[in-house]
This record gives C-alpha cells, structure tokens and sequence, in this order.
C-alpha cells in the first residue's frame, strides 16, 4: 500500500510538473532550427537561441521586394494586433533575405510603415546571404535565393510559429490569412 501511495504521490508531481500541451498532437511539423546571429532593427544583437522558451512567429522578407513581402507583412501587423487584444505572450521576427540592402535603419523605416510594435516585433539582418540561404533551407525547408540576374528573391510566404528552436507550425501569410487559427494556436502555447 506504501509503495502505492508513494507511486501516485509521483505522478501527481510529475503531472504537475509537465506542460499542459502535447505539441505533438496540436502542430503538424517538428523542425529544428539552428542558432542565426543577427542585430535587429535598433542595432541590437540577435540570437535565436535566445529564444528558448519563447513563443515566436517566424518569416522571410526584404525590403524592396515588388511582390509579397509588403502585404505579408501587413498581415502580420494585423495579427499583431489581434494577439495584442488577447494579451498573449509572442514575438514576431521578420528575417531578412537581402541582408546587404536591408541594414537596420533600412528595416526600421520599413516597420515603421506598419507601425507595428517593436517591443513584440525584430526585424533582424546582420548575417550573410549564405547564412540566411542556410538558415532558411534547412531548418525551415524554405527556399531563400536571389533570383538569377533579378534584385529580387525568392522565399516562404509563410509565418512560422515556433517554441525555442523547434518549428510547430506555418500559416500562409499573403492571402487568406487564417488569423483565428494563429491566435488560439499562440493561445494554446500559453501555457507550455
């Protein structure tokens, strides 16, 4: 009888100690990604592996891209806002792909037109082009690339969410943006 009670006693600890969501069941990819260090768009450095913990939102973006990226990030700005009035806990992190052209000041004037709120949101650069090219391809299963001959780039139209450095989730971002679905999947992290 001891030796049961003192098994309960356990697993009523362990249980207590766990997490309430099984991210297994809840999110359909199961993506690592590796540590990108980077300075955001105030200057300050950046490291993903400073993230471990953290509920972030992931995408790819550049400043002078003609197609996407503008109305991605929009987009993303209207979640922000949305995930603001629920009062979660997030961070936004938009990478750049053209890290050459899109220096800090460059990103912070392309933020600034969303205003969004830098507080819950980095727009980071500060690498290399082949670093970000690896960065997204593997740990992403992205494409990033510059379009031969072209100044523009090839990327995700996706938003990734993320726990840490594990990849949960992705959610079309340029047209049709299932907002509900973003906001109770952050909702559900909650607790993690």
């Amino acid at each position: 009888m001891k030796k049961w009670i003192t098994a309960c006693f356990a697993l009523l600890i362990l249980h207590g100690c766990s997490s309430g969501v099984n991210l297994d069941e809840h999110f359909s990819l199961n993506g690592e990604v590796t540590d990108l260090q980077a300075v955001n768009q105030n200057e300050e450095p950046f490291h993903t592996n400073d993230m471990e913990g953290e509920i972030w939102l992931a995408a790819f973006i550049f400043t002078h891209c003609d197609t996407v990226c503008m109305p991605m990030t929009y987009n993303m700005s209207e979640l922000q806002k949305q995930l603001d009035a629920e009062n979660l806990d997030y961070q936004f992190v938009s990478f750049t792909i053209d890290p050459e052209r899109d220096t800090p000041d460059v990103l912070k004037s392309y933020g600034d037109q969303f205003e969004v709120d830098y507080a819950k949101w980095d727009f980071v650069s500060g690498y290399k082009q082949e670093d970000v090219e690896l960065f997204a391809n593997r740990g992403f299963l992205s494409p990033a690339a510059q379009v031969e001959g072209s100044d523009q780039f090839v990327h995700s139209t996706s938003l990734y969410l993320m726990v840490g450095d594990r990849i949960l989730e992705k959610y079309e971002m340029s047209v049709d943006v299932p907002y509900e679905r973003i906001v109770e999947a952050v909702k559900l992290l909650q607790d993690y």
